[in-house]
């Protein structure tokens, strides 16, 4: 059932979705052709704002904190996790594997490359701000329009 608060968290991780999809555009100058990598993480983050941070809210001041460190995590994981699908699928249809089993890992093998793209300094900042806020907000939501 839609609420204030499950709408308010879908839109402060759509936010810090494509915010930190734009960050990640700076950190890697030497790719031009990112396609729809900012709208896709966008969507991500409505999705996992929707359902794990927005479920959750109106539970106090110390849970909104848990729950939107949780969220950021549910959307750095899932974000992370359908990109290296996307280019293990890239990379199979180049001939790059030997069969299903070296696909399948080869997942978990760039999920940790793009992984490590993430630990900046300006990226976890960005991270915590976004989920303090968005815990705060989802929060608010919850309390004031039910």
């Amino acid at each position: 059932m839609p609420t204030a608060a499950k709408a308010v968290a879908a839109l402060c991780l759509a936010a810090l979705g494509f915010l930190a999809s734009e960050l990640v555009k700076t950190l890697l100058p030497g790719i031009s052709e990112w396609g729809r990598f900012s709208e896709f993480n966008a969507a991500v983050g409505a999705v996992v704002g929707w359902i794990v941070v927005g479920t959750r809210a109106g539970r106090g001041t110390k849970d909104a904190i848990a729950n939107g460190l949780t969220g950021v995590a549910a959307l750095i994981f899932w974000a992370v996790f359908f990109h290296a699908c996307l280019e293990m699928f890239d990379q199979s249809m180049k001939r790059r594997f030997d069969g299903p089993v070296e696909a399948f890992s080869a997942i978990f093998e760039i999920g940790i490359e793009y992984g490590a793209i993430l630990i900046n300094p300006m990226m976890i900042a960005t991270f915590l701000i976004g989920a303090l806020l968005t815990g705060y907000f989802s929060e608010y939501a919850a309390r004031s329009w039910k």
